[in-house]
C-alpha cells in the first residue's frame, strides 16, 4: 500500500466547516436540491443518525452530521456566529435554486465594492450562507477606497 499524504488534496489550503443539523438526512437532501451539492460519502450509526458525512458544495468540501447531547445545531442555541462563503460561477442563478428550494433570502444579489456579486441566505437548518461570482480583481488600495466611498454620505466628491 503507497504512503498517504499527510493533507489529502482535497483538504489542502482549506478550512474545512463540520455543520450540526437536528436532521442530517434532510439537509443533505436540501444541500443537494439548493445547492447543488454532490455527496462524497456517509457514515451512519446504529440508530440511523448521520455519524458523518462529507458533501462538495461548488467544489468546495464540506462535512456535516446530527447533532448530539454535546454538539449542538445552531436551531437548538438560536443561531450561529458563523457565515459560509462558497464562490459560484453564477450567484444568481444559485439564489433562485436555493430560494425555490426553502432557503431564506437575507440579502439578494447585488454587486459589491469588492468586487463580487454576493447573496446571503440561510438555511433551514440555520447556518448563513454568503454566494458570490467573482466580477472583477481588485488591489487591496481599491477595494479600501470603495468602502471609503460607499461609507461616505456626501459621496466622493464631497
Amino acid at each position: 500500500m503507497p504512503a498517504a499524504e499527510t493533507v489529502p488534496a482535497a483538504y489542502l489550503h482549506s478550512v474545512v466547516p463540520h455543520l450540526l443539523v437536528d436532521d442530517a438526512d434532510a439537509a443533505l437532501a436540501f444541500y443537494e436540491r439548493a445547492f447543488g451539492a454532490e455527496p462524497r460519502f456517509r457514515l451512519d450509526g446504529d440508530e440511523g443518525e448521520v455519524v458523518h458525512a462529507e458533501l462538495t458544495v461548488a467544489g468546495a468540501v464540506m462535512m456535516l452530521g446530527d447533532a448530539g447531547d454535546d454538539l449542538r445545531s445552531p436551531a437548538a442555541i438560536g443561531g450561529t456566529p458563523v457565515i459560509l462563503h462558497v464562490y459560484v460561477p453564477d450567484v444568481d442563478a444559485l439564489t433562485a435554486r436555493a430560494t425555490a428550494a426553502g432557503a431564506e433570502l437575507l440579502e439578494g444579489p447585488a454587486d459589491q465594492f469588492h468586487g463580487d456579486r454576493t447573496a446571503m441566505l440561510r438555511d433551514p437548518f440555520g447556518h448563513l450562507w454568503i454566494f458570490l461570482t467573482h466580477l472583477e480583481d481588485l488591489t487591496p488600495e481599491q477595494i479600501a477606497e470603495r468602502l471609503a466611498e460607499a461609507n461616505d454620505p456626501a459621496g466622493a466628491t464631497g
